[in-house]
């Protein structure tokens, strides 16, 4: 039984408004769970779905390795762009070591808002105007919730929908499983998708995909500080 938000509309109803709009949807995709049924989700319905995944670090080779596995799986090419964290972390000198500081200040790195990403995206692909769907889900949490009862699951100001809010976790692994979609390595070794430098996923990286953290070592030298922070807290 899904999950009832107040005020909204279903999942089914979101889809089925979607499909008769008749117009391609882009997903934003992270290689998690939820983005993989909401891609299913939408196929079902009928729905053309242009994925988009924003990467953390470029190239990132266990990642890269993902998206080319979902690619197969869906027949379908995953547009990559830079996420706004990217260019926040570097302006910021996040884990960068001090000889490197002065050329990161000196470049002025600018950082875009997801609005003003999202747009350069539409405007890259040639589809202004279409919507952005994501896997976010009510029963994620109270806070997610509460946002759709306020914010709304269709979300016509950003052009941002949520596909499949009412789902529980049981029907997203059914709608994976009903495609013989392996879950992505991620969780198993960080317990969730890949969405950050910090010592939640580079201390489980380092000690499960060492090539994978001597590379992303190469843009943040200095993210073991972190991982030695909190074991020296624990």
């Amino acid at each position: 039984m899904p999950t009832i938000i107040k005020g909204q509309p279903t999942s089914k109803e979101v889809l089925a408004q979607l499909a008769d709009e008749g117009k391609p949807v882009l997903l934003s995709f992270s290689c998690g769970k939820d983005s993989i049924a909401a891609w299913i989700a939408l196929e079902d319905a009928g729905i053309e779905v242009v994925p988009v995944f924003l990467w953390l670090v470029p190239e990132m080779p266990f990642v890269e390795k993902e998206l080319s596995y979902f690619e197969g799986k869906f027949g379908k090419k995953i547009h990559r762009y830079p996420h706004p964290s990217f260019y926040r972390w570097l302006a910021a000198g996040i884990d960068q070591p001090p000889e490197r500081l002065r050329y990161l200040e000196a470049m002025r790195i600018p950082v875009p808002t997801y609005e003003q990403t999202w747009g350069l995206i539409r405007e890259d692909l040639d589809m202004k105007g279409a919507w952005v769907a994501d896997g976010v889900r009510a029963a994620d949490s109270i806070v997610r919730r509460a946002s759709f009862v306020r914010h709304g699951v269709v979300k016509r100001s950003s052009l941002k929908v949520s596909p499949i809010a009412d789902w529980l976790k049981g029907d997203v692994l059914e709608a994976i499983e009903s495609r013989g979609i392996e879950l992505p390595i991620d969780y198993e070794v960080f317990g969730r998708s890949f969405d950050g430098i910090d010592r939640r996923f580079t201390g489980p990286m380092r000690d499960h995909l060492p090539e994978d953290f001597a590379y992303l070592k190469r843009w943040f030298p200095l993210i073991e500080a972190d991982i030695k922070r909190g074991e020296f807290y624990a």
